[in-house]
């Protein structure tokens, strides 16, 4: 028990300094691969009968796309902005949803979603990441 305490205080603090490090598009980055690791935990919760620990995690997933949702420049970003918008709203509703009647296949669905997501924000090239920071 107290190694596992250990660990865990280990990895907070590693995950403080990430941020207090990143820039704005790690920053992201790491909220794509924040929401997809706690909604696959969620669902391994799910599977466990842990309903208070899946819902532990469906909340912090919501909350993070709620992140996402607040982070977007509606100015700058336009119609795909707008876009953005209207599918992290969809998935926090399947999210909730999914809490709602311990369902796995929402669960998948904002993962499946998230994932292409993720992975373009990953293979934008550094020259265009500079261009966009300032």
């Amino acid at each position: 028990m107290y190694a596992a305490k250990r660990l865990e205080q280990y990895r907070k603090i590693d995950l403080e300094s990430q941020v207090e490090e990143a820039d704005g598009h790690r920053l992201v980055q790491m909220l794509f691969d924040g929401a997809v690791e706690r909604i696959q935990a969620a669902r391994t919760a799910l599977e466990a009968g842990n309903l208070a620990r899946k819902g532990e995690l469906i909340g912090k997933a919501v909350a993070i796309l709620g992140g996402l949702r607040e982070s977007l420049d509606f100015k700058a970003g336009g119609e795909l902005a707008e876009n953005l918008d209207l599918l992290y709203g969809y998935m926090q509703k399947k999210l909730l949803e999914a809490h709602a009647k311990n369902q796995a296949q929402g669960l998948e669905e904002v993962v499946a979603l998230l994932r292409p997501l993720a992975e373009a924000w990953r293979g934008i090239p550094e020259a265009m990441r500079q261009e966009a920071i300032g």
